[in-house]
């Protein structure tokens, strides 16, 4: 059978697969729902850290396989020669994330990062193995991909080794620095959050020049339970989506999965060396867990940070010593602010952008924007940043 790819994934609204008013789903931020404080990037994505690039190949396969790839290049050139600063921050470890111990004995990424599905990443590392083996300037090395995952088998046969190397390829091959599809695609096809549809979510923030004028952005790939709040507003409650419900309530059976993952990628232009990122990569944690999230027991959740400036790039062999800037300790805290922020919004993201998508396995349902908003409204969290506008004091 053909694998349909992310284009003609699109396409399928014309035989009613996809609603119009699942196309037309909002972002948080178009909805009202503004996190924090910090103003966004232009894009309101990773993609606002320069030279941060995002693709995705989405996999719709017979009946049975709905899933896919997200690809995150971390900056431009030759990864393996010079590799970037990085860290990987385990909040809970139930995951296959290949490559985590490298990074976390030499603190430097040399490869993108793909996200996909729980039985995907050994064909999806070996896809990236051979895309990396193809750029310029390589010769034989080792490598070490970098594959993190999340469950999808409630609408997704992983069992099937579904990715393959040429969706890795597209996935890369389609990276560009514009804005990014959200929800139902790529990595994000066959995931949820909270018992609702979720999938790949984007958010940035942009500090004030008084505060080195850095962008913090963050790319997550939801697949978890909770009990889901935004902005403070008891989501999860309102709609009765919410983990360990019937034992709660004696009677019914939960339609929402406490175990389950998250990906989350975060990127910097800040200069940062390996420990810094790591501890920017903790704050994510925060962000996650102002979402609802427990971080349950068969829940893998995973932060992969780097930072994406020039000058902190050392080359992979030299016979000097090699030095480069970082930030100090007590210059961190906004870059803290920021990854919290980005990482919530990031997750409020991918549940509004999400559509309902259906196998033959199950449906995951996308979350109801006009009750979603009539909650929102009622618990006055929308709007909040016009409290925090010029010679504004009034918080609607």
């Amino acid at each position: 059978m053909t694998r349909i790819t992310t284009v003609v994934f699109l396409l399928l609204s014309i035989s009613g697969i996809l609603s119009a008013a699942d196309q037309e789903r909002p972002r948080a931020r178009d909805a009202g729902l503004v996190v924090g404080t910090f103003p966004t990037g232009a894009l309101n994505a990773i993609t606002d850290v320069a030279g941060v690039k995002v693709g995705h190949s989405t996999i719709i396969e017979g009946d049975d396989i709905r899933t896919g790839v997200t690809a995150i290049i971390p900056g431009p050139g030759n990864l393996y020669t010079h590799p970037l600063p990085a860290w990987i921050h385990v909040g809970n470890g139930y995951g296959k994330l290949v490559g985590e111990t490298q990074v976390r004995e030499f603190g430097e990424i040399e490869t993108p990062i793909l996200l996909t599905c729980t039985l995907c990443v050994w064909s999806a590392a070996n896809g990236l193995k051979e895309w990396v083996y193809e750029q310029p300037g390589m010769g034989e090395h080792t490598v070490n991909p970098i594959v993190g995952e999340t469950n999808d088998s409630r609408v997704n046969n992983m069992w099937a080794d579904p990715v393959q190397k040429e969706h890795v390829f597209e996935a890369l091959q389609s990276a560009s620095s514009g804005p990014i599809a959200e929800g139902s695609v790529g990595a994000g096809t066959g995931t949820q959050a909270f018992g609702w549809k979720g999938g790949i979510g984007t958010s940035s923030r942009v500090l004030p020049e008084s505060l080195g004028g850095y962008t913090v952005g963050v790319l997550v790939q939801t697949n978890y339970g909770g009990v889901l709040t935004m902005n403070g507003a008891p989501v999860g409650r309102e709609l009765g989506t919410y983990s360990y419900r019937s034992d709660l309530e004696g009677a019914g059976k939960d339609n929402n999965q406490e175990d389950g993952s998250i990906m989350m990628v975060v990127a910097t232009d800040a200069p940062l060396n390996a420990r810094s990122l790591d501890r920017i990569a903790m704050r994510a944690m925060m962000g996650l867990a102002r979402t609802g999230s427990f971080a349950s027991n068969g829940s893998g959740d995973y932060v992969i940070a780097f930072s994406t400036d020039p000058a902190v790039r050392r080359p992979r062999e030299s016979t000097t010593p090699v030095t480069t800037p970082s930030l100090v300790n007590d210059s961190m805290s906004p870059l803290f602010a920021a990854a919290a922020e980005a990482t919530e919004e990031a997750i409020y993201n991918a549940i509004f952008k999400a559509t309902t998508v259906t196998s033959s396995r199950g449906t995951l349902e996308a979350i109801p924007i006009e009750d979603l908003e009539r909650i929102l409204k009622k618990y006055k969290v929308l709007n909040w940043d016009a409290s925090v506008s010029p010679g504004n004091t009034n918080n609607k």
